[in-house]
């Protein structure tokens, strides 16, 4: 039988599920809130009814069509995303229930159709669904809420929950996102030349950065022994994160593809040494409190360093230089476009970036890559001097 417990505002319903293999109690649990308004009695013959169509839903093995989409979401949260989802991911997930429990959490599985859940996408492109802001949601965090939905209706189907995803039948509202925000060449060299004043760990990282295109987490995974200065090679092996549930850890990189290796300029190898010759010097003054992690880039002790440190460091280089800030994530846009502008293959480029397949490039930099096919015509117009040529005259 249900048990139900008042937890603040809202209530707490489990059910026990028998036992598994080795013995340990199975329990599902959910949580109800009752709507404004409801008095004690409504509230006292709602829970109950919920705690019955609960308790079925879970001695059916959820093949009953009564589960609500907040029910079953919390399982696909235990059985799918848990296991299978990366950590930053996991946690993205998470964060965007209080947003989506409130609009569909009460629904019926079965009940859903594509135009509640098109009305509830549709909504957050409105002014006002960013509370901090007053502005639409970024096209990005809308995408982010839709899929949410989505892995967990394609979840459902797999179990027999529902017979299919009704968010297929969903179009997002159009993205009307801004051009991404590059460096200028002029604006690079000045920002070159003025971290030449700076401490050697942020040279090295920022230099690292554009000659590279390496994202935040692969930078600030990078260690020792991925380091060959005698070919000039750094590779790419794993990456650090943070969430606020387990603070700054090591994880495998994006995908397969974003293991890569690239080779470097011999100034900024050099620049690397001696960065690796001051950090053992720092080490040696720390003694017994260095912790050997072999990061490239630590705190003093030698602890990894924290994601947010490189992020806010610029943000204060660029407001003391008087220099335009588009983030870390910048520098990678900044390794492309030299890359497209340079003629490099789109094969290429998409292996140095370390992106799971050409069309992820090709898509992210289409404007790019449509200028760069365009300056192709011209220089074959220059090379044949198209322009001055002129026509024969009919019968010469």
């Amino acid at each position: 039988m249900a048990t139900i417990k008042k937890r603040g505002d809202s209530y707490s319903i489990r059910v026990s599920c028998g036992y598994n293999s080795k013995g340990k109690q199975m329990v599902q649990s959910m949580t109800w809130k009752p709507e404004t308004g409801m008095t004690r009695k409504q509230i006292e013959k709602e829970v109950n009814r919920q705690a019955v169509m609960f308790e079925e839903a879970c001695n059916k093995g959820y093949q009953s069509k009564a589960i609500k989409f907040e029910v079953f979401a919390e399982q696909w949260f235990k059985e799918y995303a848990k296991p299978n989802l990366r950590n930053t991911t996991y946690e993205r997930m998470l964060q965007l229930r209080g947003r989506i429990y409130p609009a569909l959490g009460h629904m019926r599985m079965d009940k859903i159709t594509p135009r509640q859940i098109q009305a509830f996408v549709n909504s957050l492109s409105r002014e006002g669904a960013n509370e901090r802001t007053g502005k639409p949601l970024a096209p990005k965090t809308i995408r982010q809420n839709l899929s949410f939905v989505s892995d967990v209706f394609s979840y459902a189907v797999k179990m027999g929950v529902v017979n299919d995803n009704p968010c297929s039948k969903v179009t997002l509202p159009k993205n009307n996102q801004a051009e991404k925000k590059i460096y200028t060449p002029e604006q690079v060299q000045r920002f070159l030349t003025l971290l030449n004043d700076e401490p050697l760990k942020y040279r090295t990282f920022f230099n690292l950065m554009i000659f590279s295109g390496f994202r935040r987490g692969e930078m600030l995974g990078l260690e020792w022994k991925d380091v060959d200065f005698e070919h000039n090679i750094i590779s790419v092996r794993r990456t650090s994160n943070y969430t606020g549930r387990k603070g700054t850890y090591t994880d495998t990189t994006k995908t397969k593809k974003s293991q890569r290796t690239l080779k470097f300029p011999q100034e900024i190898m050099d620049m690397v040494r001696e960065y690796k010759d001051e950090q053992d010097m720092q080490a040696l003054k720390c003694g017994d409190k260095w912790f050997e992690t072999d990061r490239l880039y630590t705190k003093w002790n030698g602890l990894p360093m924290q994601n947010g440190t490189p992020y806010f460091w610029l943000g204060e280089f660029c407001e003391k230089h008087d220099l335009p800030f588009y983030g870390l994530h910048s520098f990678r846009h900044l390794f492309a476009s030299l890359l497209v502008n340079q003629g490099i293959d789109i094969v290429t480029v998409s292996g140095a970036l370390g992106h799971s397949t050409v069309s992820t490039t090709s898509n992210i930099y289409c404007h790019m890559l449509d200028e760069a096919r365009a300056k192709v015509s011209e220089a074959v117009s220059a090379a044949l001097d198209f322009s001055g040529s002129k026509k024969e005259p009919r019968g010469a």
